[in-house]
């Protein structure tokens, strides 16, 4: 065998174990760089998009008082993921890409302070043993849920529950903290526990809490990072079945019946002070932010000709402050979600899954609720690596008028 390193660059076929638990055990592609001749030195680019047509008569006024337009494109995803390993015990992975790019934030020669292209993820990892460890940079080995782990290469769903990134833009950057994780399994219990810096200039960077009213999610900022910058997080999941991997931090949402699964998790996140409040007289105080969940998931095949379903169910308990709400998106209160889908039996390669989602969200602070609904369908080509989603999805919050949007996405990965 020849001694020399050499550098072999080529589309060949992913581990098998990997493309199988993305739900495409047929695929072919996929960009892997060996930088010697048994390929234990590597490099591997994974690259998503996610393109939405997005249909809502109930846009209200913009901001000059005019009619919006019912029928919107954007592109929701763009990514390039990078991960290499130099031997088996150092893992290093990078990913960047765009979210959310349409009209609206577009710039005029793509630069710019609206420029969307960021990192996602940088982080580098050690394996302690077989079974675990270690990392730090800015990564996703998240705490609370399955959801909160969730890739956005292969939902059940147009898109996962918002609320279920329940951190997002508040203590960390799109989901992603920097800090230090530890992972790995003891048997079928797997784990992840991480200790992180909280986001400084997070989505009420500006804000100033009023004397008597709601907590605004600003400790860093008005307390410092000594009383309130550190965050804690973990999740918890027993594998029943099949064992899940977790090579990698995103957690699958579909496996279209490549593996049969059934996972009990739960999960936290606790930010010591994150939030702040002001009495009658202006003096202010910290209060503890805690996230907690419990879920389950399942994931099976049906039959012999290519059946399957998939179901999951999120409770998920969130307390921000005193009478916490930003937007329609977070709230001190509680959620309930659940999905569940089911792919036709067929041995055609193209596969049909529609599916129905649910959500129910108690808010303290209008002493109220918000219910989703969403009825979709999926049409896979290759599976996950190719497909069409279509999905109705309707939200009423509170006391408004519910909101209905009819929404379209093509999605390729490579």
């Amino acid at each position: 065998m020849r001694k020399k390193v050499t550098l072999l660059l080529g589309i060949c076929l992913f581990t098998f174990q990997y493309f199988y638990s993305q739900g495409s055990p047929d695929y072919t592609g996929g960009l892997k760089v060996n930088l010697n001749e048994d390929g234990s030195k590597y490099f591997r680019i994974i690259s998503w998009a996610q393109v939405w047509a997005q249909y809502n008569p109930d846009k209200p006024l913009d901001g000059n008082g005019n009619e919006q337009s019912t029928l919107d494109f954007s592109l929701r995803r763009a990514r390039v993921l990078m991960y290499a390993q130099i031997n088996k015990d150092f893992l290093i992975l990078t990913h960047f890409g765009l979210n959310s790019l349409n009209a609206n934030n577009m710039t005029a020669i793509g630069s710019g302070d609206r420029s969307q292209l960021f990192f996602h993820d940088v982080w580098g990892q050690y394996s302690l043993s077989k079974n675990h460890a270690i990392g730090g940079g800015l990564h996703y080995w998240n705490g609370i849920s399955r959801a909160n782990n969730q890739s956005t290469l292969n939902m059940l769903t147009l898109d996962n529950q918002r609320q279920s990134w329940a951190t997002l833009g508040l203590s960390d950057q799109f989901a992603r903290h920097i800090g230090v994780y530890i992972k790995g399994s003891f048997g079928k219990l797997q784990y992840r526990l991480a200790l992180n810096d909280a986001l400084t200039n997070n989505l009420q960077a500006s804000a100033v809490p009023v004397n008597g009213g709601s907590a605004v999610y600003s400790g860093r900022r008005l307390l410092g990072s000594k009383e309130a910058g550190k965050v804690f997080s973990g999740y918890f999941d027993y594998n029943f079945l099949d064992q899940e991997s977790n090579f990698l931090p995103y957690k699958v949402g579909s496996y279209l019946g490549g593996k049969k699964i059934f996972n009990v998790g739960a999960g936290f996140f606790v930010h010591p002070k994150g939030s702040v409040v002001a009495d009658n007289a202006g003096n202010i105080s910290g209060e503890d932010v805690s996230v907690f969940a419990l879920d389950a998931f399942y994931d099976a095949p049906v039959g012999s000709n290519g059946g399957a379903i998939t179901a999951y169910a999120l409770a998920q308990f969130n307390d921000y402050g005193r009478n916490y709400t930003l937007g329609t998106t977070y709230e001190t209160g509680s959620l309930i979600h659940g999905h569940f889908g089911y792919v036709f039996p067929t041995e055609k390669k193209t596969k049909f899954q529609p599916y129905i989602q649910f959500d129910n969200r108690k808010i303290d602070a209008i002493d109220d609720n918000a219910t989703t609904f969403g009825l979709g369908a999926n049409a896979y080509f290759s599976g996950h690596n190719s497909k069409i989603t279509l999905e109705y999805f309707n939200t009423k919050y509170g006391s408004n008028d519910a909101i209905g949007t009819l929404t379209l996405q093509a999605m390729i990965y490579l």
